[in-house]
């Protein structure tokens, strides 16, 4: 396929076969804005851009294969019941647009809304527990606490026996909170990008940032050198290392972050379950695979194989919840890289180098934000200026002090 400098006319050169959902272009010598990272957030911002904002003239940089970082090992939680006002905004903008997000694309998403349950072990646990119901509700998210029957009454398979070692005191639950299919979530957002006019440009790393006089003008690629009018860096776990290209150092720490599938199963687990306590949150996949996860690997790294030991452990700590679990078999096991930050809330916004823009740190919580900071960060990068939902999570605040601390609610991941 030639190359060209012209932007082309929406759809044009997508193939007509019907196993084809976006072509594969080679990427032109320039466009209005390029968007570093395949995944998830990275697609949605270029659909975003060109359904919202009319910028088409726009290209997906991915050196692997189009979502299968982060965006492809994830455990699919959609969730917005964050305790600040902060995270709280954006994730229920982000809920609300799951909610349409299958009719926008014009592609099934399989989203699930079967609710989530955080359970809570400790008195400690239920105060904290009420208080971040309270905030929910304050700020218009659907929010509910259960006690230990209400639990069980919402998921008969969860050992609520006063005798074990952590027993279950009660929960919150959002009944909104659900699952979706990942990869056809990713799809759909390339293959509506791509119709158009976003080239989705994959085997292709980006091994440079170029920069004059405060202001990029182009990345070097491993297929050659791209000049760009703006740079949006959507890399996870990653991104302090394409930063660092610029000159920019990031407060992010890489770790590992492991989960793992069984064997398909008869339906048995109707929503999703989440426990700091045993440190562990469960749900059941469409095809039947029971899909759990684990905290993030103590240690950083950017390795996404995954391990016994923690395979050990996450069996352990399910088997507390769910003995009817106890002869289930592991199908495979694997890891993501997360990027977190000192406060486990995001950094989207401008950066110190003029039209290079950042999102990042999501930390475990990246999939459930998918469609509301793809629409804020090509807000964001269409406008020159951060989206109202993104405000609170530029990278001043590190030095600034307004951090967003939300240990607390995501401290088991998703």
């Amino acid at each position: 396929m030639t190359t060209t400098d012209q932007p082309r006319p929406p759809g044009a050169d997508l193939p007509d076969h019907p196993d084809f959902l976006w072509r594969d272009p080679e990427p032109r010598r320039a466009y209005d804005v390029l968007v570093v990272g395949g995944g998830g957030h990275g697609l949605a911002t270029a659909y975003y851009l060109a359904k919202v904002h009319g910028i088409t003239n726009v290209a997906v940089l991915e050196k692997g294969w189009l979502a299968g970082g982060n965006m492809a090992r994830n455990t699919t939680i959609i969730r917005s019941n964050y305790l600040w006002d902060e995270s709280s905004g954006i994730y229920e903008h982000s809920l609300k647009l799951w909610e349409g997000l299958e009719e926008d694309l014009g592609y099934p998403i399989l989203f699930s809304q079967r609710g989530v349950l955080n359970l809570a072990h400790s008195l400690q646990d239920v105060r904290d527990s009420v208080r971040r119901v309270n905030a929910n509700r304050l700020n218009g998210i659907d929010a509910e606490w259960v006690d230990a029957d209400g639990v069980k009454e919402l998921c008969p398979i969860v050992n609520t026996s006063p005798h074990v070692r952590y027993p279950v005191l009660g929960a919150t639950y959002q009944p909104r909170a659900g699952i979706a299919k990942h990869d056809y979530v990713a799809w759909g957002f390339a293959r509506a990008a791509a119709a158009m006019g976003v080239d989705l440009i994959q085997n292709c790393e980006v091994t440079g940032i170029d920069t004059r006089d405060g202001k990029v003008v182009a990345v070097e690629t491993s297929r050659g050198r791209i000049a760009a009018g703006k740079v949006a860096l959507c890399a996870a776990g990653h991104s302090s290392v394409l930063a660092r290209m610029a000159g920019i150092d990031l407060p992010l720490v890489s770790h590992p972050l492991q989960a793992l599938v069984s064997e398909l199963l008869e339906p048995v687990h109707p929503t999703v379950v989440m426990s700091n306590a045993v440190h562990v949150y469960v749900s059941q996949a469409h095809k039947g695979e029971l899909v759990m996860g684990a905290g993030i690997d103590s240690y950083a790294g950017y390795g996404q194989r995954g391990a016994f030991h923690i395979i050990e452990d996450q069996m352990a700590a399910a088997l507390e919840l769910f003995p009817v679990f106890a002869r289930a078999h592991l199908l495979r096991t694997w890891a993501g890289i997360v990027d977190v930050t000192p406060d486990a809330s995001p950094i989207v916004g401008l950066t110190p180098v003029e039209n290079l823009y950042l999102n990042c740190g999501w930390g475990t919580g990246g999939f459930k934000a998918t469609p509301g900071v793809g629409d804020c960060f090509a807000h964001t990068v269409a406008k020159g200026k951060p989206h109202p939902y993104a405000e609170p999570f530029t990278l001043d605040r590190f030095t600034t002090g307004a951090l967003v601390d939300e240990h607390g609610a995501a401290a088991v991941a998703h």
